[in-house]
């Protein structure tokens, strides 16, 4: 059965695609919930602290992108709200700066690439896209307007996606304490631990016949509408399909060129060094602001 629906799905696709070349306008939100277990209650931390901290968390998983596609190629990006000049700083900027910038996919070429900030400094990560084992299930349903099919598979996860790690200790007031002291010093990996691999599930539609997906996400016969991995899920929520205004599908190409690897190395050495300056200024992160 599963086999049978697969070939249907390629032949309608293959059909479609060859028909008319496509472009097209998907948006996606952005939902990821952290692990706030580790803050302590009481004297550390007042409720009102506790909340605001768990709202700015919030927002910070909250984001909108638009994912530009033709037929073998695509950008993703992410829609920024205007905001004030200094948003803070110490770690909450350092953290800022690391974000992803537009993400480039090229299906012909297996190739992608990612324009990223740290610290002031850009950098064009160029790398392979990764290479999926998707298994069509042939579970349906509606995402929208469309019949969606889901598919599962699993992956490698970033050592750098904050979203999948989890607490290592329990929740007792003391644990909690110790874990708040070894943030402040910057010493993230005695408290988070991450597993190695990430289960994903996804949902595409055959009706819009390209490869494409949000992030990194591609390869399946349709448009991936949704898709869930740890703690972080990217729903689509409007579709335009070959509007009158259409835009080239180009890769940055600002920035010094690096691998996913080497960034991520790099990343780490600044976040300890980071930690080192904050620790000398007695665990301080420049003041407080109101």
């Amino acid at each position: 059965m599963k086999k049978s629906i697969v070939i249907l799905l390629t032949i309608l696709f293959t059909g479609l695609v060859q028909a008319q070349e496509f472009y097209g306008e998907a948006t996606y939100m952005s939902k990821t919930k952290m692990d706030m277990s580790w803050m302590p209650e009481g004297r550390e931390m007042s409720p009102q602290q506790k909340k605001r901290i768990e709202e700015r968390m919030k927002k910070m998983g909250e984001k909108t992108f638009v994912l530009k596609f033709n037929r073998n190629e695509s950008t993703y990006k992410e829609e920024k709200e205007l905001a004030a000049p200094s948003q803070g700083r110490g770690w909450g900027n350092f953290m800022g700066t690391m974000m992803g910038g537009e993400k480039y996919k090229n299906l012909k070429e297996g190739q992608w690439i990612e324009q990223r900030d740290m610290m002031g400094k850009t950098f064009l990560i160029k790398d392979s896209i990764p290479n999926l084992d998707w298994k069509i299930t042939g579970e349906t349903r509606m995402i929208g307007q469309y019949q969606a099919i889901k598919a599962t598979a699993t992956k490698k996860n970033n050592e750098l996606d904050w979203s999948s790690f989890r607490r290592r200790r329990g929740d007792s007031q003391e644990e909690k304490k110790k874990d708040s002291l070894a943030l402040a010093e910057g010493k993230v990996d005695e408290v988070f631990e991450q597993d190695p691999q990430v289960e994903i599930t996804a949902w595409f539609t055959p009706q819009i016949p390209v490869q494409h997906g949000p992030a990194e996400y591609a390869g399946l016969p349709g448009l991936i509408l949704e898709v869930s991995a740890g703690n972080t899920t990217l729903l689509c929520s409007k579709i335009v399909v070959n509007p009158e205004d259409k835009e080239d599908i180009k890769p940055a190409t600002k920035g010094e060129e690096t691998t996913e690897e080497e960034y991520n190395a790099l990343f780490k050495e600044k976040m300890k060094e980071m930690s080192e300056r904050f620790r000398g200024r007695g665990g301080r992160g420049g003041g407080r602001r109101g």
